[in-house]
């Protein structure tokens, strides 16, 4: 199996025919991601790479039964872009762009847990279930079938995990970049607990950064459940001076435990597997698996 997206994900995306919109769209297409139209307010009855546009999402929903949304809709917008999703019954929503107020995402975040879909980012790369949907940005081509789990705070950490498993022989069930804004849809811990559930996927890799609690809330659920199914952790930001955003706005060490030491003993003692360097994260998923 796969988590969140599969074949039969029916992709609408919006901000369509915009430059990013329209790059990443033929990327996905080319992939063989089943995108069904695009939403570009005002230029509805129009096709663009071949799909047609529509002007709202629930015109979307009920012409072409889309049930996963992609949205690449500027930073100012995009909130309302996600509700908007959200309002017209879509189940799964990703949103890419990146800067969207904290404030915006406060409210989207209640709006989001009230209409009882999965919001993936935003600020994120994306997820891909591998020979079935690209619904992100990232390289398909690093990403092979397989049964290993990844869910990730980095975007470029993601692709490398993926590469890294696929060298030793492994491939990869689905793979999540759940994005580095301090408010995101879904956590680690929500990640994790669905691969947990997916027979598939018979390893989890987990790659965190400093700042926020996810990592932590993640490996305290695993610890409390007795969970038996192996976890690969990587925490980034080792070096980082505290009370300095680190690249992505959620990347900052406020209080002690934000630390990458602080958290790696923690999922260390919840049971994880840590590794010390991202280039030994293929190495001991292939040493649990083999």
């Amino acid at each position: 199996m796969s988590i969140i997206v599969n074949k039969y994900s029916r992709v609408v995306v919006q901000g369509f025919t915009g430059g990013e919109g329209t790059f990443h769209s033929k990327q996905m297409i080319s992939y063989g991601t089943n995108i069904v139209a695009g939403v570009t307010p005002g230029k509805g009855g129009q096709t663009h790479l071949d799909k047609p546009v529509f002007d709202t999402v629930e015109q979307a929903v009920k012409k072409v039964n889309a049930n996963t949304s992609i949205i690449f809709v500027p930073a100012g917008f995009a909130a309302d872009a996600i509700m908007e999703a959200a309002e017209a019954g879509i189940g799964t929503i990703i949103a890419i762009t990146e800067g969207i107020p904290i404030l915006d995402m406060t409210k989207v975040n209640q709006y989001i847990k009230s209409k009882g879909c999965v919001l993936i980012g935003p600020n994120c790369p994306g997820i891909i279930t591998p020979g079935e949907a690209k619904i992100g940005i990232m390289p398909g081509f690093v990403f092979k079938k397989g049964n290993v789990g990844v869910v990730s705070k980095s975007g470029t950490l993601t692709y490398e995990a993926a590469d890294q498993v696929v060298k030793e022989g492994y491939g990869i069930s689905t793979a999540i970049g759940i994005g580095g804004d301090p408010i995101i849809g879904t956590t680690i811990k929500d990640a994790v607990k669905l691969f947990v559930e997916d027979d598939e996927t018979k390893c989890i890799v987990l790659i965190g950064e400093i700042g926020g609690q996810l990592e932590t809330d993640a490996a305290k659920w695993y610890q409390k459940n007795q969970i038996k199914k192996p976890v690969v952790a990587f925490i980034a930001g080792e070096t980082a001076p505290k009370g300095r955003t680190m690249g992505h706005a959620g990347a900052i060490v406020g209080g002690s435990d934000d630390t990458a030491k602080a958290k790696k003993k923690i999922l260390k003692e919840c049971g994880i597997n840590v590794v010390d360097s991202p280039a030994k994260i293929g190495n001991r998923v292939a040493e649990i698996l083999s």
